[in-house]
């Protein structure tokens, strides 16, 4: 009996060591499965973090880099575009020429006055009244026609000038409608203009008087 029962306090004993070992073991698990997860943990919470972090502040470096480039860009952009104020000036050149075109201007009056003074030098005092009349008066009044017809034509193809420049300049970029407008009414007075000096120049408008 006493041999059993130390066999039996044997077995007890080796099966509490077991039993110890085993929990040992399983808190030891616990433990490196604990430390994995943390492990991991902070380097999943680090790694967005991190790269957070480091996107932010590469973002704002790279907008600061690119920030100057993007303006000069704008500024080259803007200096290669045209304004349109050499437009405007020269359809405002035509519509002037047209108006002067109209009476001959002041050089038309001064070349007529002095046509008009060489006619009397040079016609003599017994000369018929109709060749008085064409030497004094008459080449007077063509000459006039002529300095019309001469600002007709400069404001005819100014005119026609500024409202073909957009087909030879920016493409996609319209003409501003008050340029179209001052550059066609340009046009309209050089051809009213031109069309009055030729008539004048023949003597269909505002004849010389007969001298018979």
């Amino acid at each position: 009996m006493a041999t059993k029962t130390s066999e039996d306090a044997a077995a007890g004993t080796t099966t509490a060591r077991h039993d110890d070992e085993t929990a040992q073991g399983v808190e030891t698990a616990g433990q490196d499965t604990a430390g994995k997860a943390e492990t991991e943990g902070v380097g999943a919470e680090g790694a967005p973090a991190g790269g957070a972090e480091g996107a932010a502040e590469s973002a704002p470096a790279a907008q600061t880099a690119s920030e100057p480039v993007d303006e000069f860009e704008d500024e080259a952009a803007d200096a290669k575009v045209p304004s349109g104020v050499g437009q405007g000036a020269g359809a405002v050149v035509s519509a002037a020429l047209g108006l002067v075109s109209l009476s001959g201007g002041w050089i038309g009056t001064v070349a007529g006055a002095r046509q008009q003074l060489v006619g009397q030098l040079r016609t003599s005092s017994t000369a018929g009244v109709a060749t008085q009349i064409k030497a004094v008066y008459g080449d007077a009044w063509h000459t006039t026609a002529l300095w019309a017809g001469f600002f007709a034509l400069l404001a005819l193809i100014t005119g026609v000038v500024v409202l073909a420049r957009p087909a030879f300049g920016t493409p996609g970029r319209p003409q501003a409608p008050w340029i179209k407008s001052v550059a066609w009414a340009g046009v309209s007075l050089g051809v009213i203009g031109l069309l009055l000096a030729v008539l004048k120049y023949s003597d269909a408008l505002l004849a010389l008087p007969s001298a018979s």
